[in-house]
């Protein structure tokens, strides 16, 4: 059982656990995590919601991507985390602190949770921990999120976390499966010095 208290490990590859959750680093190398990888990015839900800038439709397109972001770690321009559950060790899905600009500051944060694992407020857990990772360890001022209009659980998720909704990006996210047509996007930020949400519960 967690003990409430968040506890951070030190880059490039960090675990932060808390709130019954343990994110620790994605292995290109193992089967389980590129299954599960696999899994989450071809679930049709995600596809309804998210278009990625190289589809992964195979066991080695996951690999690739989780390489990716290992390298992303290695550079400092992101941090991936494999969603565990704290106790049993279930991959419940992933967030990332993406993009990071060390100049200006900021990040975006971009997360799913895998279909057996919804309802039990992952998402909402994982974005409150990978919040304050990066403001604390990563000492980013501004932290955004992204989702497309219509996705109201993705913004529900966001305003629990103290992410307010800051306006509309015209044609900023592709549309499901094409990279040749564009929908818009609620934009949600959050600043260090807002104040962090008490976790629901």
């Amino acid at each position: 059982m967690s003990d409430g208290h968040v506890h951070f490990s030190v880059q490039p590859f960090p675990e932060v656990t808390g709130l019954g959750l343990r994110l620790r680093p994605w292995d290109p190398e193992s089967d389980a995590d590129a299954s599960a990888y696999l899994r989450g990015l071809t679930d049709p839900e995600l596809q309804r919601w998210n278009t990625p800038l190289r589809f992964v439709r195979a066991i080695e397109d996951a690999r690739a991507a989780l390489g990716r972001r290992v390298a992303a770690a290695r550079d400092g321009s992101g941090v991936s985390f494999c969603v565990t559950d704290a106790e049993s060790d279930e991959t419940l899905g992933h967030i990332g602190v993406n993009e990071i600009d060390h100049v200006t500051s900021c990040a975006r944060i971009g997360y799913w949770v895998l279909p057996e694992s919804r309802g039990r407020q992952v998402a909402t857990r994982a974005l409150l921990l990978a919040a304050r990772y990066g403001f604390t360890e990563l000492a980013l001022h501004r932290l955004e999120l992204g989702h497309a209009v219509g996705h109201e659980v993705s913004c529900r998720v966001a305003e629990r976390c103290g992410f307010r909704h800051e306006g509309t990006l015209r044609g900023a996210m592709f549309e499901a499966g094409r990279h040749d047509a564009f929908r818009d996007v609620h934009l949600h930020g959050r600043l260090a010095t807002d104040p962090e949400p008490a976790p629901a519960g």
